[in-house]
């Protein structure tokens, strides 16, 4: 029946994805961290204590996130079984992002093709943190190849990863690390010292999830007929040209699949962030890169889970 479930909720995020009107414990997550945050500014103003207390915050979060779904799952366990298993099912489609993520990409996409790249821009913005508002089209598709290609450990292979550790109470804790990181774990100064604890942390977790991306988007681009060979090559060449010891690895090899180059300067918050380049520019990146990521991301993510599957299937057998 866990793996049944795993199925069906990965079924539910493909054709589903999360709408907008639907209740959604990430959501309630980032309620939680603008509450802590309000909280911990209020009492912690020198850089020591705001990391203490970014600390604090992260315990209290992820920590609460796991006692909670586990005791939502015990509950309905309690209840009933196939309640118990229905909510497993319901809280596992909630961790996945696929859906989302090729959907906030394809709303980029759209009025790029158009022309209208004012809308393209303000798209692109709610989906990275970069500033977008002087951007043009190859940045801007750069922008969404990146996004697509990091977003695939850290929206579909890690918690996967996690599920298959855990179950569905450490996914759900995996999702609360990675909304943390998303929402205050910056070197930007406002966020450098809160968010400090919050950063390396999602580092940690999310440390074999990168590496096996490199492996699974190789495999996705032999499978999607891109150059694989070269995704490789490129995927461990480049793995450690981003600040952050982990996103390289997917956009490195994402880049070598299709022969672009990503990375390089950007603007956030007002502040030029020099970056290096990932990958080499055998030709200009394209507006159709972002439907080719898009396809290496299902396709991956599709061989995540079923190389878990397997693996659960041998260390537990069938349930």
């Amino acid at each position: 029946m866990t793996i049944l479930a795993w199925c069906i909720a990965w079924l539910l995020d493909i054709f589903i994805g999360d709408p907008h009107h639907w209740p959604h414990p990430v959501r309630w997550i980032g309620n939680l961290i603008n509450v802590m945050q309000r909280v911990i500014r209020r009492y912690c103003h020198s850089d020591a204590a705001l990391r203490v207390g970014g600390g604090v915050m992260w315990l209290v979060v992820v920590g609460g996130t796991w006692s909670v779904t586990w005791g939502v799952l015990a509950l309905a366990q309690a209840i009933h079984p196939w309640l118990g298993w229905l909510v497993e099912v319901w809280i596992i489609f909630t961790v996945l992002a696929g859906r989302s993520l090729a959907n906030a990409a394809r709303d980029v996409e759209r009025p790029l093709r158009a022309g209208a790249l004012s809308a393209s821009r303000e798209k692109l913005s709610w989906i990275v943190g970069r500033d977008t508002s002087q951007l043009q089209p190859e940045q801007i598709n750069r922008a969404v190849v990146e996004t697509v290609a990091e977003n695939t450990v850290d929206g579909i292979i890690a918690p996967l990863f996690f599920l298959l550790l855990g179950g569905a109470p450490l996914a759900m804790a995996y999702k609360a690390v990675n909304t943390l990181d998303s929402m205050v774990g910056y070197k930007h100064e406002k966020y450098r010292a809160i968010g400090m604890v919050s950063a390396r942390l999602d580092d940690v977790a999310n440390y074999l999830p990168a590496r096996l991306s490199w492996l699974l988007l190789s495999a996705a681009a032999w499978i999607c007929r891109h150059d694989y060979s070269r995704a490789l090559r490129i995927g461990w060449r480049d793995r450690y040209n981003h600040s952050s010891p982990n996103c390289a690895w997917a956009e490195a090899t994402v880049a070598g699949a299709l022969g672009i180059r990503l990375g390089g300067p950007n603007d956030y918050f007002g502040e030029r962030v020099e970056k290096p380049w990932i990958g080499d520019a055998q030709r200009a990146i394209a507006v159709d890169d972002i439907s080719r990521t898009i396809r290496l991301m299902w396709v991956a993510s599709t061989l995540a889970l079923v190389l878990f599957i397997i693996v659960r299937w041998l260390l537990v057998g069938a349930d």
